[in-house]
């Protein structure tokens, strides 16, 4: 591409997101808007008297009529996989919204599909385009915390603060619900951190005031190398004014807590520390870690996972740092945890803990450990 030539792009879907979507590509400097796809009669009607915008009503007519570079689809998560892959088969740039696929079996297949036509692929996960988290990332991979053994994802804030309507959030068909509205960002930060589990158990879903979908969410975490964590969730929280989401490490060398505000680490040991860190507390804000953007809407990192994009189309193709396939590891652990509920508990009991009267054993050779985990496992790891 040339250095102005500009990025084609059509949007598809005008909800929440695809509204945002919409305000900051209409204004990025490398990206002409052509084309946007909905079913509302009355945004569309708006866009035609105002903007050169095109409006359709059909996605497959948009994607066999306009010359495009690159597509994002802000649809609901139901949609995603057939419109992935009518984009890649006409060998377009795609942005997809979160979750990826309700399917991680479709997820792995399109991740190779774009992967093979080298296409750029990318899912809005943007809390990993915040600078707290991106600067964890920094610190865990340099090993500063040592050996870690724990970790805790958590997001919370207030979706669902009583009974409504249903919307295609609010109905588990559609791939709504607080697993893959709020969980999806904790699980995939986790994985971003510190890798995909092996493994889920424990898992818990609670209804507050849906009635088909979950409200709160809670999973344990296992990993091969011993390293456990924990997955917390929560969109009928009304103690939070907005979306939060928070990542605790702990290590062998100390603890990390990261959210959108800050990154507080605690250091054990100053022993071999880069420049900058201390024993003891050391505090990073996000307003020293953050890059300014063009176009600020909601928070920087939703700007700054589009011109990451934009930007990779025009470099050539890289990896993302959002494609389909970590995408669809965050997919893979949905789709455990909802096996995993309802799985029957295992029983504490004063019978496993206290040895046998005519034993001379401690208490400790009497605790019966479980020979092996029946948490549901995660499959095609790479």
């Amino acid at each position: 591409m040339g250095n102005r030539e500009l990025i084609r792009v059509a949007l598809l879907g005008l909800g929440k997101m695809g509204l945002s979507h919409l305000a900051m590509l209409k204004s990025h400097r490398d990206v002409e808007l052509v084309a946007v796809c909905d079913k509302s009669e009355y945004l569309l009607n708006i866009l035609s008297k105002y903007t050169p915008i095109k409006t359709y009503t059909d996605y497959k007519q948009l994607l066999t009529t306009e010359k495009l570079d690159a597509v994002f689809v802000a649809t609901p998560s139901r949609f995603h996989a057939e419109i992935v892959r009518l984009g890649l088969a006409a060998n377009l740039h795609i942005f997809c919204e979160k979750p990826f696929c309700l399917d991680p079996a479709e997820g792995l297949q399109l991740a190779e599909l774009a992967e093979g036509k080298r296409l750029i692929n990318q899912v809005g996960y943007h809390y990993r385009f915040v600078g707290a988290f991106s600067e964890m990332k920094c610190i865990l991979s340099s090993n500063m915390l040592g050996a870690i053994n724990h970790v805790r994802g958590e997001a919370y804030g207030p979706v669902v603060l009583r009974a409504k309507g249903s919307t295609w959030r609010t109905s588990k068909a559609e791939g709504g619900g607080c697993l893959y509205d709020y969980a999806s960002h904790a699980i995939d930060l986790v994985n971003y951190l510190v890798g995909r589990p092996d493994a889920v158990g424990g898992t818990t879903m609670h209804r507050i005031y849906s009635s088909d979908v979950e409200d709160e969410v809670y999973t344990n975490l296992y990993y091969a190398n011993g390293m456990t964590g924990h997955i917390a969730a929560n969109w009928s929280d009304e103690s939070h004014r907005k979306m939060s989401a928070k990542v605790t490490v702990w290590g062998a060398n100390g603890k990390a807590i990261a959210d959108r505000q800050e990154l507080q680490v605690y250091l054990r040991d100053d022993r071999g520390l880069p420049e900058g860190f201390k024993k003891g507390w050391n505090v990073r804000y996000t307003t020293d870690l953050t890059e300014p953007v063009w176009f600020y809407l909601r928070g920087e990192e939703y700007s700054a996972q589009i011109d990451h994009f934009i930007q990779s189309i025009k470099t050539g193709y890289v990896e993302t740092r959002s494609t389909f396939r970590s995408a669809t590891d965050a997919d893979l652990v949905a789709s455990a945890m909802v096996r995993d509920t309802g799985r029957k508990n295992t029983m504490v009991s004063q019978e496993a803990v206290e040895p046998p009267k005519s034993s001379g054993s401690s208490l400790w050779d009497a605790i019966r450990r479980p020979k092996k985990s029946n948490a549901p496992m995660l499959a095609n790891r790479n």
